[in-house]
């Protein structure tokens, strides 16, 4: 499952951040690629951010890791940094300590120490959004894996922050709870044969032990559900690339505050990024679907 290293413990009734490294200042013009710490709960979280050339970007991309990397392999794994800059989208990149995440499954060493990884994004979101002038409205969330697991309880705990998610091979952990302030566009991706974060949901083993996670088609239909979205997903295949998978596209649109619910079910797909780096070990990469174009045209189109 993927996630990086220092393993600090955390207090979960702290709640503070502040910046201890400043961005740096650059011309409109330049791309910006950046690391950066932040000082959280007493412990120093770092990322890399990644800034598109013009006046400001059109919004912020939070890009999470999955258990056993880090920020800048999620980059590399993506490449998504390109594709963000086609659509004028800043990305940041953050580190999870000891290369994971407090999703809420109870199956990390964040999780199990109390670490506040919710708070530390929102903190990082609006420490980004201040210093480049994005615009209020145009914060958005995507990871892998474990960096996936984050995004969808970031949405859930946080959706006055986060206005669009897009989570690839993962969902929620079972007995995490979801009750958003306000409706929230997302993106699901995942595989039919993932053989790490099962499509059909239950038991799984993860980098940081066993947990028990919401299938994925079940996980989309929440969504539907939690933002009001009127009747049946309209559905639609994309042409094959030749590699053994298909995609199908179950979306629901004219959900509530104009949100919209997508379902991407790829057909024998594994646990990876479509469109991005492949892993044997992980199972089939479809080159039918990009997650990272799909995605930062996703959010382009589902800011508030």
């Amino acid at each position: 499952m993927g996630s990086i290293a220092r393993v600090f413990r955390a207090s979960a009734l702290l709640a503070a951040a502040f910046c201890v490294a400043v961005l740096p200042v650059a011309p409109a013009s330049a791309v910006v690629d950046a690391p950066g710490a932040l000082m959280m709960n007493g412990a120093q979280r770092t990322y890399v951010l990644h800034v598109p050339p013009g006046d400001r970007p059109n919004g912020l991309v939070i890009n999470l890791h999955g258990a056993g990397m880090t920020g800048q392999a999620q980059a590399a794994a993506t490449n998504y940094n390109g594709v963000a800059d086609q659509f004028g989208l800043a990305v940041v990149y953050p580190d999870g300590i000891d290369m994971s995440w407090a999703d809420g499954r109870g199956a990390s060493t964040p999780d199990r120490t109390g670490v506040d990884d919710v708070g530390f994004l929102v903190a990082l979101a609006d420490q980004i959004t201040r210093d480049y002038g994005v615009p209020p409205g145009r914060v958005f969330a995507t990871g892998m894996s474990a960096g996936a697991f984050m995004a969808e309880r970031l949405a859930c705990q946080r959706a006055d922050v986060v206005s669009a998610i897009a989570a690839v091979a993962g969902t929620l952990g079972s007995a995490v709870p979801c009750g958003p302030s306000r409706p929230v566009s997302v993106l699901q991706v995942h595989g039919t044969a993932d053989p790490v974060v099962p499509f059909n949901g239950g038991p799984m083993v993860g980098r940081g032990g066993p947990s028990d996670v919401v299938a994925a088609p079940a996980m989309a239909d929440r969504w539907r559900t939690m933002n009001g979205c009127p009747g049946a997903p309209g559905a639609g295949d994309l042409p094959p690339a030749g590699d053994g998978t298909g995609v199908r596209l179950l979306t629901a649109a004219g959900c509530g505050a104009g949100t919209e619910v997508q379902f991407v079910e790829v057909d024998g797909g594994g646990h990876t990024w479509p469109g991005g780096a492949s892993s044997p070990s992980a199972g089939p990469t479809t080159r039918a679907y990009d997650a990272s174009f799909a995605s930062a045209q996703f959010f382009a189109g589902h800011g508030r």
